[in-house]
């Protein structure tokens, strides 16, 4: 496992599209996952010890985001699963299920829509607003692999909570930190 930072963010620049199959048996696409105010892109997996410390908070903070903010959540597996079975597009299906997941969980078996992202670690947030140009591209919180304290701040949900009220995201932001996105041989 190695552990990675993302990048600052690049403020304004535009999603890119994508179509992907989801767990619930549809395919999803940029427009279809935006939000009226937004959408959270963010790339995750099954495995990954960063994620599974975090999922409970990610379903909280995509839940209310939607129903206060107007801002939709995707969740992207672009993992090589062939590495960990953990990650299989079937057990994808089970931990959505597990967790009630209240956005698609779809799989990027190309890996194509990462690359075109430029993600580099699960998780990695990209938050963007109404016009879908990027506003957000940090951490959930500071609890990194830790459960996380009552009072903790919750940095990508005040990010996108501002993207939804304003358009932008908050000038300063911290690097997501996890688990090496496990790519393909070429």
């Amino acid at each position: 496992m190695v552990s990675l930072q993302t990048p600052v963010c690049d403020f304004g620049r535009p999603a890119i599209g994508f179509s992907l199959p989801g767990v619930d048996g549809s395919d999803w696409d940029l427009g279809k996952a935006a939000g009226e105010n937004g959408l959270l892109v963010m790339f995750i997996c099954n495995h990954c010890p960063y994620v599974k410390s975090i999922r409970d908070r990610i379903v909280r903070d995509a839940r209310e985001l939607k129903d206060k903010h107007g801002v939709n959540t995707i969740a992207i597996m672009s993992n090589d699963s062939s590495l960990y079975e953990e990650d299989s597009f079937q057990n994808m299906k089970v931990i959505s299920e597990e967790y009630d997941f209240p956005f698609p969980y779809v799989i990027d078996e190309t890996q194509q829509v990462a690359k075109a992202y430029g993600a580099v670690c699960t998780p990695d947030f990209f938050g963007y607003n109404s016009r879908l140009e990027l506003q957000y591209r940090g951490r959930l919180d500071e609890s990194k692999k830790l459960a996380a304290a009552d009072d903790v701040r919750r940095d990508l949900f005040e990010a996108m909570k501002q993207v939804s009220i304003t358009g932008k995201g908050p000038e300063e932001q911290i690097p997501s930190m996890g688990c090496s996105i496990k790519w393909k041989d070429e």
